[in-house]
Formats: C-alpha cells, structure tokens, sequence
C-alpha cells in the first residue's frame, strides 16, 4: 500500500507537469540552448505547484472560484506576451536566473495548473496519503530533468520548428484562456 500511495504520486506528477502547454513549450524552447535553461524553467513551475499545495492544503474552504476569472485574463495575456518573446529570441538569451521566474510565473498564472490543483490537488489533499504527496513532486522532477534532457540531446536540429510550434502552443492556450476569462464567466 505505501508504494502504491507513493506511484500514484508520481502519475500525478507526471499528469500535472507532462501534458503539453505553454510551460512545456516554454521549457522545450529554453532546452534547446542547454538542459539547464529548460530544467530552471520547470523548477519554477515546480515552485509555483508548491505554492498553489500549500494555498490549497492551508485555505481549501475558502478559495472563492470567481477570482479564477481575472487569473484567467491575467494569464492569458502573459502567455501571449510570451508567445510572441518566444517567437523573437535568439540564442542563448535569458540568464538561468531569468529562467527560473519566467517557470514561476506562468506556474502562478497559468489557470490550466491552479484549475489541476482545485481537482486533483483537491482529492491528492482528500483521499491520499503523505507518500502520495512526495510522489507527486517527484513526478514533477522527474519530468522537469527528462523532458529537458530529451530535447536537447535531440531538438538542436529542429530548433526553428521547436520555437514555431512553442510560440503556437503558447498562443493558443493564450487565446483559450482569454475565451474562457473573457467569454465564460461575463
């Protein structure tokens, strides 16, 4: 039982940190200059996940679900810029600090990972135990070590296709958050 708590921790993890998304394309763009630009990006991430854990394990009755509408317009307008800085950068450009907040921030603006911890983060919290929890995060490292590794071992031949298809992604879940900011809840 306590290394099945545990595994299903790390498929979480790996549902919270690996579907593709502006994170991600962000994270493949970055890897392409080093596994360490990636990596820091998806450290950030990882720190905002920790973030929105504590949020919800502290204040999980009271998180009011209409303020989701102004993350979303937030966010999205944040993934648009960032599409578009994608699109215009040039090898290597941000520093691994830069990286690093550029993670945190989508993390924290990004309305798909605060939407995955007001349901699964919820149940996580609920229903599982304390293993489940460091799986999790252990889900996520795993994640934010390989997927860099990975494309940059192999992506530096298709780096222009990476950064065509980041930029993509990137503009439309911009365009999707801001249907559903905009559109959804008016």
């Amino acid at each position: 039982m306590i290394f099945y708590s545990y595994l299903l921790g790390i498929v979480l993890g790996l549902s919270l940190a690996g579907p593709p998304g502006a994170v991600n394309s962000v994270i493949a763009n970055e890897s392409l200059k080093s596994k360490l630009h990636g990596t820091s990006v998806g450290a950030g991430a990882m720190s905002a996940d920790f973030t929105f854990f504590l949020i919800i394990y502290f204040l999980k009755n009271y998180i009011n679900i209409s303020i989701l509408k102004f993350i979303y317009i937030i966010g999205g307008l944040f993934m648009l810029y960032l599409g578009y800085a994608v699109l215009k950068s040039r090898m290597p450009v941000k520093s691994k600090k830069g990286n690093y907040f550029i993670g945190l921030s989508m993390g924290l603006t990004n309305p798909f990972q605060i939407l995955w911890w007001l349901t699964a983060g919820f149940f996580l919290l609920r229903e599982l135990s304390i293993l489940s929890i460091a799986g999790l995060f252990s889900g996520i490292i795993i994640w934010i070590f390989l997927f860099p590794y990975t494309i940059n071992r192999f992506g530096y031949k298709y780096e222009r296709y990476i950064k065509i298809v980041s930029a993509a992604i990137i503009f439309i879940f911009a365009v999707y958050i801001l249907y559903y900011g905009i559109i959804l809840y008016v």
